[in-house]
């Protein structure tokens, strides 16, 4: 840890030079990195102080001892998962990682059974990052005209929220008898999944306003004198890229204006990297197509249960654990094959 430890006087040197908050954003993200990287130290301090008091504690444990050798071997256990969990941090190690994440969800084609799915699979990230203490803030729905979403963005606020979730980009297929067919037919359904990381630091990509074309509308949704009164909702297109980003939760167009520019930003930034870091797969291309053959991870749910990923193998049964947000194993399973 002494090079993290290095790390930290070298960013709190910076808090103490004469002006260290006329640049707010600037002055936010190096007190973040200072947080992240103790809050680091802290969990490294732990684990070591547990396995030496564990591996004191071996020594003095009789096996006849039955209720100690159970709470040694649940403190054993409960030591093993923090220290994995540590381990899959430290992956964390990547431009953008430690910064909070913008996920979209876009339906594929199919109407209902698509939009459904998207639906679901909102639910599941909402109930990932409720059970890992990350906030979600939406940022824009798009509901569907007989149930589900046709898309929806939201914003994932917490420490490398980013580098959790960035696995999760790509198309998400789903395998069921449709609650939705009279007839109890098997059907397939696509959906999209795109996470870029929320950018607050200056500018270093220059965005022509002539490349951007605007669109504002009314906010759909539920509640609330405001929604569908004014259009406050803003819709903006990246010409040159075709990238489309979408906000209408905040009160007013302004607001709404300057966060989609935001998410452009982002967005932008994001594929600048994968074009100098020379990359076959480019953001929009990995994302183009919604359907069968681009999948990263199928959703089975009849004749059998089993949700797969096709990128690196892993596999489990226990469909409706995955529904509920346990995703922990594929994201664990991707970093350590993605470090590899």
């Amino acid at each position: 840890m002494g090079k993290t430890e290095n790390e930290i006087k070298e960013l709190k040197a910076e808090t103490e030079k004469d002006g260290f908050w006329h640049d707010v954003e600037k002055a936010t993200s190096i007190s973040k990195k200072i947080s992240i990287l103790e809050n680091k130290i802290k969990k490294y301090t732990d684990i070591k102080e547990n396995f030496d008091f564990l591996k004191n504690l071996s020594n003095e444990i009789l096996s006849e001892d039955d209720e100690l050798y159970l709470e040694f071997l649940n403190s054993l256990n409960a030591l093993e998962k923090n220290a994995e969990e540590f381990k899959i941090s430290l992956m964390l190690n990547e431009k953008f990682d430690e910064l909070n994440a913008i996920v979209t969800i876009q339906a594929g084609a199919g109407g209902t059974e698509a939009q459904d799915w998207a639906a679901m699979l909102f639910r599941m990230y909402s109930m990932y990052c409720e059970k890992n203490k990350f906030k979600i803030s939406v940022l824009n729905t798009d509901v569907g005209d007989e149930a589900g979403l046709k898309s929806v963005s939201f914003k994932v606020t917490g420490d490398f929220a980013y580098g959790y979730l960035k696995c999760e980009k790509g198309v998400h297929r789903l395998v069921r008898i449709s609650p939705f067919d009279a007839n109890k037919r098997r059907h397939t359904s696509f959906a999209s999944v795109d996470v870029v990381p929320e950018i607050l630091e200056a500018p270093k990509v220059e965005i022509n306003k002539n490349d951007l074309k605007i669109d504002t509308y009314c906010s759909s949704g539920a509640g609330g004198q405001h929604v569908n009164k004014t259009e406050s909702a803003c819709r903006i297109t990246h010409i040159p890229t075709g990238i489309v980003v979408t906000c209408q939760n905040e009160r007013s167009l302004i607001q709404n204006k300057e966060q989609a520019m935001k998410i452009l930003y982002s967005k932008l930034m994001v594929l600048e990297e994968e074009k100098q870091k020379d990359l076959k797969k480019q953001v929009q291309g990995e994302l183009k197509k919604i359907e069968w053959g681009s999948q990263i991870r199928s959703y089975v749910f009849c004749p059998y249960t089993m949700v797969k990923d096709h990128r690196t193998g892993f596999e489990t049964s226990n469909v409706a654990a995955v529904m509920d947000g346990e995703i922990e194993g594929f994201i664990a399973d991707f970093l350590i094959k993605s470090k590899s």
